[in-house]
């Protein structure tokens, strides 16, 4: 708990992402729905923040992956597949 302290809480694109990785991870006890929550997070809102260029490509690549496995059940549900 002692890395709770290390992470910016005054700047918001930093504390959304990070909030929702230590809370999912939690609740959900999964470290790949936190994970994968925090990094589409943390690229939605530097976008939202005007901050893309501080994204790099390689994790806009691996954001779409997460929302494509999070996208992934609900569509095989919705079309009867397994």
């Amino acid at each position: 708990m002692t890395q709770i302290k290390a992470v910016p809480w005054d700047d918001w694109t930093i504390a959304v992402p990070a909030f929702l990785a230590m809370t999912l991870m939690a609740f959900t006890y999964s470290i790949t729905v936190g994970i994968g929550a925090s990094v589409i997070a943390f690229v939605l809102v530097k976008a939202a923040a005007g901050k893309i260029r501080e994204v790099s490509p390689l994790l806009w690549i691996v954001a779409a992956l997460f929302a494509a496995y999070f996208a992934l059940n609900p569509i095989q549900q919705v079309l009867n597949v397994k």
